[in-house]
């Protein structure tokens, strides 16, 4: 069964009775060079245990159960375990689990699942919940060696921008503190079915076995960090000040003991910058 043939989408989702959803942003694949490169570009192979989060109809999970030693599919949407059922059935190294990959114990999964094997993610992210989502497999620390995920491609330069320049976001720095970002390549809307509205791409998180600064409260500095993109046209003082509900002397201060200048822009600030100011306000 060819996953990527639009004639193939259409008789699958017939039979069914299986309509695509804009709730659930779904959008598949039909060309078929993508998946064979998402799964090469991420260094999938039978060392792995592979989580994906949104399978479709198994475009890319059919690419994984070929290269990793288990794929495990998170899917919240309830229509969709029949057509996995059929298109996924020569694979036995393929598990649905059905659930809001925000809400599951994905530690616990891991450890259930994936014993003795590396773990990487590998997916195409639903594009309206993909901040949510990249935060949640970062803070909670996994064990995780990478994760390979395709976004909306103004999502991926944010999410790899970097910090202290000016595509940067609170969600870039955050980014930075756990992992090394990299765009690998772009998606064309013409790749799916139906065609979104915008272009997509891939982009790699390489985990950091301990982040790369070193705040005394780590939590304090994405208070901080929050604050002053909570309010981006504003100096980084003004948004902190405002952001903190604390005295502008005081922010001011603490930015001259972290060196750095009163005037500047919350995106102007480095990761190391945001810690030191953490740790001088002493939130």
């Amino acid at each position: 069964m060819e996953l990527t043939n639009i004639s193939t989408i259409k008789d699958l989702c017939a039979r069914h009775g299986f309509a695509l959803s804009k709730g659930f942003g779904q959008n598949f694949i039909v060309n078929p060079g993508i998946c064979p490169k998402m799964a090469e570009t991420a260094g999938i192979d039978e060392t792995y245990g592979v989580l994906e989060v949104g399978p479709g109809i198994g475009v890319l999970t059919k690419e994984l159960c070929k290269r990793a030693a288990k794929v495990i599919s998170v899917e919240v949407d309830e229509r969709l375990p029949p057509l996995l059922a059929e298109t996924m059935q020569e694979y036995d190294n393929f598990q649905l689990v059905m659930g809001d990959v925000l809400k599951i114990d994905l530690a616990d999964l891991i450890h259930r699942e994936f014993q003795g094997l590396k773990v990487a993610v590998c997916a195409n992210l639903p594009y309206y919940i993909t901040s949510p989502i990249v935060m949640k497999l970062l803070e909670e620390r996994l064990p995780l060696e990478h994760l390979t995920v395709m976004v909306q491609k103004e999502a991926a330069e944010r999410l790899c921008a970097k910090p202290g320049t000016r595509a940067a976001g609170a969600v870039t720095y955050a980014v930075h503190y756990y992992a090394e970002p990299e765009i690998l390549f772009t998606v064309q809307p013409g790749s799916f079915y139906p065609p979104p509205k915008v272009t997509s791409a891939v982009i790699q998180l390489r985990l950091h076995q301990t982040p790369c600064v070193q705040p005394a409260d780590e939590k304090a500095m994405f208070r901080v960090i929050r604050a002053a993109f909570s309010q981006r046209r504003k100096t980084a003082a003004n948004a902190i000040s405002a952001g903190l509900a604390m005295e502008k002397a005081k922010v001011l201060h603490a930015m001259e003991q972290s060196g750095i200048v009163p005037t500047a822009r919350p995106e102007q600030l480095t990761l190391e910058q945001y810690a030191q100011l953490s740790d001088q306000l002493r939130l």
